[in-house]
């Protein structure tokens, strides 16, 4: 894509020709979501109907934050509360790639039933190239599967639509910034939310360590780039570990949990490099998850890791 306007007037025109009626769209709070649900109202008006999906497995503050953001957007949209389906549907499930599988059909299953309410079989979706290529499209392996392509039920009903299917993050954030979108630059989120960022089994504790765990690395690497100790990197988040370790609690032992902190720059989340944090930085992130979980986090580790060999996110 070389000049964001003439993205936004082909697609715009494309989607009035692919969508007759009604579209339901997934609106998840995420950069590409979001340009995907501006682009669909403008293209049909009062047709767009965004909803936005509280699974259960979001971070803090979350549903204010997108809400604001979506308000800021100019963006209409309903809340629909999800959290006992998608915890559910995790219930027992240890494997990363049935844990998108199962985010995904929670997501399809609930959209099917909104879209009905709209009497329409169209669901527009953020799904950017990385999410397909990842997923073993173009002749390659699977990577990992997006919840929002293998995740999706080979018997749906709806019919996808996908906007920026051909585009990479950095051409999204130049079409939001086009769009007017605020913040478009804001670090990404996984679709299957806390789930891939909770190793092992997803039950309603360890998502809460790993929420709690999340808001730390993110205060604090805020905090970091707003004294200039750091420029502000591409995504810095927690990974709950699945990985028992000792600690000491007073004079005690005990076990607990290992928490993994990822801080790494990109461009497109194809590739990625690890960020070297200060020493105080880590030292204070890890003192406050250690405190403020006190007895639950014992351990914290820091991921050096590149893309390839490794993803951004653990699962």
């Amino acid at each position: 894509m070389n000049d964001p306007a003439e993205f936004v007037r082909s697609i715009i025109d494309q989607l009035r020709a692919e969508v007759p009626g009604d579209a339901v769209i997934a609106a998840s709070g995420g950069i590409d979501s979001t340009t995907a649900a501006v682009l669909t109202e403008r293209a049909l008006g009062s047709r767009a109907h965004a909803i936005f999906v509280d699974t259960g497995l979001l971070r803090a503050g979350e549903v204010d934050r997108v809400g604001e953001f979506f308000r800021a957007s100019r963006l209409s949209f309903a809340i629909a509360r999800a959290e006992d389906r998608f915890l559910g549907a995790l219930r027992g499930v240890r494997d990363p790639e049935e844990k998108r599988r199962r985010v995904g059909a929670a997501f399809i299953r609930l959209f099917e039933e909104e879209a009905t309410k709209f009497g329409t079989d169209r669901l527009v979706q953020g799904t950017i190239a990385p999410d397909w290529i990842e997923s073993g499209g173009a002749l390659r392996d699977t990577i990992k599967t997006h919840h929002n392509v293998g995740g999706v039920p080979s018997d749906s009903r709806l019919i996808l639509v996908e906007p920026l299917r051909d585009l990479y993050k950095d051409e999204v954030r130049a079409v939001a910034r086009h769009l007017g979108i605020p913040e478009p630059d804001r670090q990404p989120f996984p679709g299957p939310g806390l789930a891939v960022r909770v190793n092992g089994e997803v039950t309603p504790d360890r998502v809460r360590r790993a929420r709690v765990a999340n808001a730390i690395v993110e205060t604090e690497i805020e905090r970091a780039v707003a004294a200039g100790e750091i420029p502000r990197p591409w995504q810095y988040f927690a990974v709950l570990l699945d990985a028992p370790t000792v600690g000491v609690l007073g004079d005690n032992r005990v076990h607990g949990d290992a928490v993994s902190v990822r801080v790494v720059e990109s461009i497109d989340a194809m590739t990625a490099k690890a960020v070297a944090l200060p020493s105080p930085v880590l030292q204070h992130i890890s003192e406050r998850i250690t405190r403020e979980l006190s007895g639950q986090v014992v351990r914290v580790l820091y991921d050096v890791t590149d893309k390839p060999p490794g993803t951004i996110e653990w699962e």
